[in-house]
C-alpha cells in the first residue's frame, strides 16, 4: 500500500469517525442509556444494513428511530404494521387517473420510498404483507404490475418487534429475518436512566435536535469502510465462526450440535465484516482485529440461528449458542 492511498484511508476514516461522534452525540440528547444500542444502529446504518429491534413496549424504540432520522436529515415514514395491512399498503399501487378525457394507470408510490422506514411491530402484519418487504430491503426497489421502480438512496428499514406478546403476531420468516443486518434487544434502562429520563421527559421543555449528517455523508461513510484492510488470519476467524454455527460442520461446539437445526447464512459473514471494519475505524484502528469480529458476531448472527425442537422446548437463548461458537473459532 503506497504513502498517499494510506494516508486518503486515514483521512477517510478520521471524517468518518468524526461524523459518526457527531451523531451519535445528537441522538444522545433524546435516547437516554442505549449507548450500545444507538452505536450498533449506526454501525448498521453507515454499513448499508436493515436493524430489527426487539423489546417491550414503552423502551424508546420508535423514539430512536424518530431522533436518527432528524439527526441525519433523511426522509422518515412510519408503518404500523396490523393483521390487516395490504402489500399495497406498503410498496404502493396502480391507480386510475384522468387527463384531459384520457383514463390512465399511473404509479401511486408508498411509503417504503423513504430513506429511513420504521416498521412498527413487523411481525403484527401477516406473512404475504411481510414479503412485500424483501425485494425493497435486498433490491432497494419495488416491482408492481410488471414495472419496477428504485427507491433513492440510502435506504434503511429499522424494524420493531415486542417479543412477549404472541396473540395476532406472525413471527418473520427466516427469509426475511436473514436480510437484517443486526437484531438488538433493547433493555430496560438502569436506575440512574430512568431518573434521567424522567428529568428529560416531565418538564415543559424537550431537548433541540438538528441535522448532523446527510444521506451523502452515510454514502460516503458506507465506501469508507470498505476500504479498511483486514488481515488474512482475522478473515478465516471470521469464516470458523459462520461455519460452525452449522451443526453438520466437525468443528461446531456441542451446543450447536445439540441445540440448532440450521446455522447463519453468508450475508451473516459479510454483516460481520463490514461491522468490524466500522468498530476498527471508531477505535481510530486501520486494520480489523478478531475482537472486533466477535464483537459484531452476536448481533450479525443472534437472529440467523434456527433452533431445533429440543433448542426451542428447552428455551436456549441464541446468543449463549454465539458465544459458545466464538470461544470456539479461537
Amino acid at each position: 500500500m503506497t504513502t498517499t492511498k494510506t494516508n486518503n484511508i486515514e483521512e477517510k476514516a478520521k471524517h468518518f469517525k468524526e461524523t459518526f461522534l457527531r451523531v451519535r452525540k445528537e441522538v444522545g440528547k433524546f435516547i437516554v442509556g442505549q449507548d450500545d444500542i444507538v452505536e450498533n444502529v449506526l454501525v448498521a446504518i453507515c454499513c448499508g444494513g436493515h436493524v430489527l429491534l426487539e423489546g417491550v413496549p414503552g423502551l424508546g424504540k420508535t423514539a430512536l428511530v424518530n431522533t436518527l432520522a432528524t439527526a441525519l436529515e433523511l426522509q422518515f415514514k412510519r408503518i404500523q404494521f396490523t393483521p390487516d395491512l395490504l402489500p399495497s399498503d406498503v410498496v404502493g399501487t396502480q391507480i386510475l387517473s384522468e387527463k384531459d378525457g384520457n383514463r390512465e394507470l399511473i404509479f401511486q408510490p408508498g411509503p417504503v420510498f423513504c430513506n429511513i422506514l420504521l416498521a412498527d411491530e413487523i411481525n403484527r402484519a401477516t406473512p404475504k404483507t411481510q414479503s412485500a418487504l424483501l425485494e425493497t430491503m435486498q433490491e432497494k426497489r419495488v416491482t408492481v404490475a410488471n414495472q419496477t421502480h428504485s427507491i433513492g438512496l440510502p435506504f434503511f428499514v429499522l424494524a420493531t418487534q415486542n417479543p412477549i406478546e404472541n396473540d395476532g403476531t406472525y413471527p418473520l420468516p427466516e427469509a426475511q429475518l436473514d436480510r437484517f443486518f443486526f437484531k438488538l434487544k433493547v433493555e430496560l434502562p438502569g436506575h440512574d436512566d430512568f431518573l434521567e429520563i424522567l428529568e428529560r421527559t416531565g418538564g415543559n421543555s424537550t431537548p433541540s435536535l438538528r441535522p448532523t449528517a446527510s444521506g451523502k455523508d452515510i454514502i460516503a461513510m458506507g465506501n469508507t469502510i470498505r476500504e479498511i484492510p483486514v488481515a488474512k488470519e482475522v478473515m478465516n476467524y471470521l469464516v470458523r465462526i459462520v461455519r460452525t454455527t452449522h451443526p453438520d460442520e466437525e468443528n461446531a461446539p456441542k451446543e450447536v450440535k445439540q441445540y440448532v437445526r440450521n446455522g447463519a447464512s453468508p450475508r451473516a459473514a459479510q454483516a460481520i465484516l463490514a461491522a468490524s471494519r466500522a468498530k476498527a475505524i471508531l477505535d481510530s484502528r486501520f486494520h480489523v482485529s478478531k475482537e472486533d469480529v466477535a464483537a459484531a458476531a452476536i448481533p450479525a448472527i443472534r437472529h440467523r440461528l434456527i433452533l431445533s425442537f429440543e433448542g426451542e422446548a428447552e428455551g436456549i437463548n441464541p446468543d449463549d449458542i454465539v458465544k459458545a461458537v466464538i470461544a470456539k473459532a479461537k
